[in-house]
Formats: structure tokens, C-alpha cells, sequence
């Protein structure tokens, strides 16, 4: 599959089948987050991988509303950066989160964003606060999001190329 087939046909999925995922195939994710494009190459992020099944449902509460999907998932990767080494933390963050998403596809898994930052739990307490005490992050890191990552319980159509908003894309000027 040519990136841009791996691109059309990433679809956001937020429910797994009870099965685990390799090794191999979570290193290749963390792979693909590694070799993110990085402002000055600081690479300001940290991943932390869970795959507790009891960590993961603490971690579902995260969210008002819930996200059920990391009670489902066979794992999670949290991104954090580090907010005294670089000013674009938050980019080079959402760059990782997105070479993960596509891996993890590319791999026939399932994965899904949940944004973490700017976000409340239910009770009102912070996301990020929610998800440091549950994975004891410094507070100099921020959180930028957690990438569910299973084995897909649902199939989605992908995105058809003629259908792509064009007329978002302007040249020369807006």
C-alpha cells in the first residue's frame, strides 16, 4: 500500500476485538512516532506504552463522556513533551501522534486519537492532571493525547479522493 492509500483509508477506530498486539507491531509504532519530524530536532516527546488492562480502564475515565475505547484497546501510548525544551512541543507532538496513527494502520490495526490537552474528566479535574496521576509523568510535561491501539471490531469505508473539500486549497493567495 503507497502512503497516500494508507492515508484514504486511516479511519479513527474506536472499537477492538479481545485479541493483543505483537511486540514487534508496538515497536514499529513507536518507530514511526520516533522518526517524527521535529522542530531542531529536539524530539521534546516521551511516550509512555500501557498495556494494564486495569490501567487502561482508570485511564478511560479520563474524558467527560468516557472514551471507552481504551477499556477495549490491547494497548495505549501517551505522548507528552516536554514543555521547558521546546517551545513546539505541542506540534512535534500532534506530528508523532499522526506517524503512529498511520503506522498502526499500515499494520492492519486499529488506533485512535484522544486528545488530552485542553480536555476535562467528568468530575471537571483536568485531563492531563486525570492522566499524570494515573501515569506519573513530571510536571514539566504536558499531554498532547493517548493513541489507543487493538485489533479493529469494526470496519470503515474509506475517504474517496474525489470527494476531498479542493476548494480549501488556494494558490498564491487566499
Amino acid at each position: 500500500m503507497d502512503l497516500l492509500e494508507i492515508m484514504r483509508t486511516r479511519r479513527s477506530i474506536r472499537s477492538y476485538k479481545n485479541e493483543s498486539v505483537s511486540e514487534e507491531n508496538i515497536t514499529k509504532i513507536l518507530e514511526a512516532g520516533l522518526l517524527s519530524a521535529s522542530g531542531k530536532a529536539i524530539r521534546p516527546w516521551e511516550f509512555i506504552v500501557v498495556e494494564d488492562k486495569d490501567t487502561l480502564q482508570k485511564l478511560s475515565d479520563c474524558r467527560a463522556g468516557g472514551v471507552k475505547m481504551l477499556r477495549e484497546a490491547a494497548c495505549a501510548i501517551a505522548v507528552v513533551g516536554d514543555k521547558e525544551a521546546s517551545d513546539v512541543w505541542i506540534e512535534d507532538c500532534s506530528a508523532v501522534m499522526s506517524n503512529m496513527h498511520l503506522m498502526a494502520h499500515a499494520l492492519g490495526l486499529g488506533s485512535c486519537w484522544v486528545q488530552g490537552r485542553l480536555r476535562k474528566a467528568e468530575s471537571g479535574r483536568d485531563t492531563e492532571a486525570f492522566v499524570r496521576e494515573i501515569l506519573g509523568y513530571p510536571e514539566q510535561y504536558g499531554l498532547q493525547a493517548i493513541l489507543t491501539i487493538g485489533v479493529p471490531n469494526e470496519e470503515k469505508e474509506g475517504y474517496a479522493l474525489d470527494k476531498l473539500p479542493m476548494e480549501k486549497v488556494h494558490r498564491e493567495k487566499f
